[in-house]
């Protein structure tokens, strides 16, 4: 079912920040066209309309739910933002996967960029893609499904779900996955950035949020 219109699940908010667990189905960002406009920014700046006009400093793909973090000011966006940039977030999902993974646990290491000929699809390029690094371990296989923990070290556009369908990946597609295995229509895709943690842009302390599956 669509997300409500009106509804922005915050988990936590400051004067500086806040963090949100965001539906499969809706945008984070505003995209092109008057029926790409509801997103988890826009929702947020009618919720807080004093926030500043760009509040995003990353983002997650429609089809994944979990947790994200907005800036309310300008210096909480620059901080946020070079905490990203420089790999200084704690990311983790929980994905599950179509097919049985035999190994436990593992780091894959695979360049891959943008096949500008079907987009927004990424192809596996050795030579011109950049290098995507996930470590992953099984958590429990059931009605031959794999439920995964990823812990990214870099974050490339649609670097998880290329990670599990690819045969020097996983060689196992996200279930719900339309775009890189046989996700049914309706189906949502089982993808979810289940933990956060980052250093607070004011004062310094660590912050960690965690968000439980809906799958």
């Amino acid at each position: 079912m669509k997300p409500s219109a009106h509804e922005l699940p915050i988990i936590y908010q400051d004067p500086f920040l806040v963090v949100v667990d965001k539906p499969s189905g809706l945008l984070s960002v505003p995209g092109k066209g008057p029926d790409k406009q509801d997103c988890i920014v826009n929702r947020l700046k009618r919720t807080v309309p004093d926030c500043i006009p760009q509040p995003s400093v990353h983002r997650l793909d429609m089809d994944t739910s979990g947790l994200m973090v907005l800036a309310l000011t300008i210096l909480a966006h620059q901080n946020l933002s070079r905490q990203f940039r420089d790999g200084q977030v704690q990311k983790k999902y929980v994905a599950v996967l179509e097919g049985v993974v035999e190994n436990h646990q593992g780091e894959i290491r695979l360049p891959f960029r943008l096949d500008v000929d079907n987009r927004p699809y990424q192809i596996h390029d050795p030579v011109h893609g950049k290098l995507g690094i996930t470590c992953w371990r099984k958590i429990s296989v059931e009605n031959h499904r794999s439920r995964i923990l990823f812990t990214p070290k870099t974050g490339r556009t649609h670097q998880l779900r290329v990670h599990s369908a690819h045969c020097l990946g996983l060689g196992c597609p996200i279930v719900g996955d339309r775009l890189y295995g046989q996700g049914r229509p309706g189906e949502p895709l089982h993808l979810h950035a289940a933990y956060l943690a980052f250093q607070h842009p004011a004062h310094g302390k660590i912050l960690q949020f965690e968000s439980e599956p809906p799958f």
